[in-house]
């Protein structure tokens, strides 16, 4: 009860004028699994044998590293707002080709939300985000990421599948996104 309390809280602030309890205007960066909205310029995937990297323009420029070497989570990680990723390649249709990406985040420090509505995450930072990435049967330029949040914040897990387009051109522009530089916002005992 007290999560659906602070969430219209966070919708009446946004609704007069306030930011909500978003913390990305004094850049902080976005986190898990707001990153994954594609915000910018996008995300660019590079993938290798033991690691497959996303290097997401969110606000803050950021890196996941998703860890495909069958590694286990670690029992000394300090945690971040990207979270401690382990992966692994499947081939969902039997036809000899890893088609699909299956990930579990954790180890996660906050705040962070799941997306511009500033729904938060519970602060306890013990969410679990597990995800399935993978390219449309039809449409090899759309990539899908199907993504459940389980959290203490929640009476179920949070389900949402985002969908990304890929940028044809040899050369996609890459900005750099730097949020300090220009920020106007000076944020001083809770009032911005």
């Amino acid at each position: 009860p007290e999560f659906p309390k602070l969430y219209e809280a966070i919708l009446a602030d946004q609704a007069a004028g306030g930011q909500g309890n978003h913390t990305v205007y004094r850049c902080l960066a976005w986190g898990m699994p707001a990153m994954m909205n594609g915000y910018g310029t996008g995300i660019e995937f590079i993938v290798l044998p033991e690691i497959t990297y996303m290097m997401v323009d969110d606000g803050n420029d950021s890196v996941r590293r998703i860890f495909t070497d069958g590694r286990d989570f670690p029992t000394d990680f300090e945690p971040t707002f990207t979270g401690y990723s382990i992966g692994k390649w499947v081939d969902t249709d039997g036809d000899g080709r890893l088609d699909t990406l299956e990930v579990e985040t954790r180890l996660f420090k906050g705040p962070r939300v799941y997306d511009n509505t500033g729904l938060m995450l519970h602060p306890d930072n013990q969410s679990v985000i597990k995800e399935r990435i993978y390219l449309s049967k039809t449409d090899k330029g759309l990539l899908y990421d199907e993504i459940t949040v389980t959290d203490n914040a929640l009476t179920r897990p949070w389900m949402v599948t985002k969908s990304y387009k890929r940028d044809p051109d040899p050369r996609p522009y890459w900005r750099e996104d730097v949020c300090a530089e220009g920020n106007s916002h000076v944020f001083i005992n809770n009032e911005n």
